[in-house]
């Protein structure tokens, strides 16, 4: 487990945690863009208030949500707002789980995240914001999923092994043994997103964990696979609606 300081811009100011599988924000909240993310999102309010919208303009006030792939949402965070953000991979276990509790019809309304959050989560998730309570309540959220198709298993895990370069999925799909349409048609059926999503929320990780070990934002970038930090910058306004000033260079070791 690798542990990130951020001292960003007012209203970011936490502890960001890095872990197989998802990536842990808790501290004092601020704004975004409207943007759609690769992740699972779970959002756990602590103190004062946080707005959700969504893209067919609903706005409101949340402790709990449960935010699926692609989604497009924005928060607004006020004044003295402490939250939990939690990024889950859609290929793990816990995002499948959780993505069960989404409505189909409510996939992209703050009311339905809302729900979901509130069939998922236990009573005491927002009562009790210590780290312990915290590790229980994901490792609970890891619970056994159907069993996944296992060549889309396969080139999910070697994802991570290529992004230096350029990912492309018939290259991928040859090296599993799988035809590019199909391969393509199991990241939408099975993780809820297409390849080039889920190829950008690769990246995205990789970035953090080099930014984490000291690496300049230029240096993220290009280890991650991005063309250069204009791109990085790019595409992660897209996917947190934050300029990764605020996410991945001004983010300092700090203890878990």
């Amino acid at each position: 487990m690798a542990a990130l300081t951020a001292h960003a811009a007012p209203g970011w100011q936490g502890t960001t945690t890095l872990r197989p599988g998802r990536l842990t924000f808790t501290g004092a909240a601020g704004s975004t863009g409207a943007h759609a993310h690769a992740a699972v999102q779970i959002l756990l309010v602590h103190s004062a208030q946080v707005e959700l919208s969504d893209a067919r303009g609903s706005r409101c006030p949340v402790q709990a949500a449960i935010i699926p792939t692609r989604a497009r949402h924005a928060l607004h965070a006020h004044p003295g707002a402490t939250a939990t953000m939690i990024y889950l991979d859609p290929a793990g276990a816990a995002a499948r789980h959780l993505t069960t509790q989404l409505d189909g019809g409510d996939h992209d309304r703050v009311e339905g995240w809302v729900a979901a959050a509130r069939s998922a989560l236990p009573s005491t998730a927002l009562a009790e914001q210590g780290s312990g309570t915290l590790a229980v309540l994901l490792d609970g959220w890891a619970v056994p999923a159907p069993a996944r198709h296992p060549v889309l298993q396969a080139a999910a895990d070697l994802v991570p092994q290529l992004l230096v370069g350029p990912v492309r999925l018939t290259a991928l799909a040859d090296a599993v043994g799988l035809s590019a349409s199909r391969l393509g048609h199991l990241f939408t059926a099975e993780l809820g997103l297409p390849f080039p999503a889920y190829l950008r929320w690769a990246r995205l990780r990789r970035a953090a964990e080099l930014a984490q070990r000291g690496a300049s934002l230029t240096q993220a970038a290009h280890g991650a696979g991005f063309a250069d930090s204009s791109h990085l910058t790019r595409t992660c306004r897209e996917m947190f609606g934050l300029a990764p000033s605020r996410l991945l260079h001004a983010i300092r070791p700090g203890t878990a």
